[in-house]
């Protein structure tokens, strides 16, 4: 990642500044303002929010309501398993939750939760890869690169959970 020349802008969200970085072939990473997804633009990567104009909008629209599937060109920084993992994560409808079995089942792995759920938390570029719509198997909310109030909160924006509810959802 420290290595790739790329541009950066910060985008303001309700759930605080989200950091974008791309090149011409893509977005390359979408980083939180803090905890485990959080990033900071190393000495390599220049300002310069103009490649951002469409992937801006589309994140003002999701979090207005208005949009449901995201069309950015993406750059995936990963193993072959974790892209096959990232590319699942985007067939989990808006408003939906799947759990890490279920993921590692559709992959054909059933006996790779753990290594689905690695690959989930090493996602660079959550919300638009919805790494926040898989649950634990019992329903529960389970870690997320930016809290699990943020989880909590695209959840509930999404209409996968409902607001006050506990943390138990269910599986589809």
């Amino acid at each position: 990642m420290k290595d790739l020349a790329l541009r950066y802008t910060y985008v303001d969200s309700p759930i605080g500044r989200l950091l974008l970085a791309g090149d011409t072939r893509g977005l390359h990473y979408l980083g939180f303002p803090s905890g485990r997804g959080s990033l900071a633009p190393p000495p390599t990567w220049t300002p310069d929010p103009s490649p951002f104009a469409n992937v801006t909008a589309q994140l003002g629209d999701y979090f207005d309501g208005r949009l449901r599937v995201f069309d950015v060109a993406l750059v995936m920084h990963g193993t072959e398993f974790q892209r096959r993992v990232w590319t699942l994560l985007r067939d989990i409808p808006f408003g939906e939750t799947r759990s890490y079995g279920w993921l590692a089942a559709a992959l054909g792995t059933p006996r790779a939760s753990r290594a689905v759920g690695a690959a989930n938390g090493a996602n660079p570029l959550p919300i638009i890869v919805p790494c926040h719509r898989v649950i634990g198997a019992d329903g529960s909310l389970t870690g997320f690169g930016g809290g699990l109030p943020t989880k909590r909160f695209l959840l509930e924006l999404e209409g996968a959970l409902a607001p006050a509810d506990d943390e138990q959802l269910t599986l589809i």
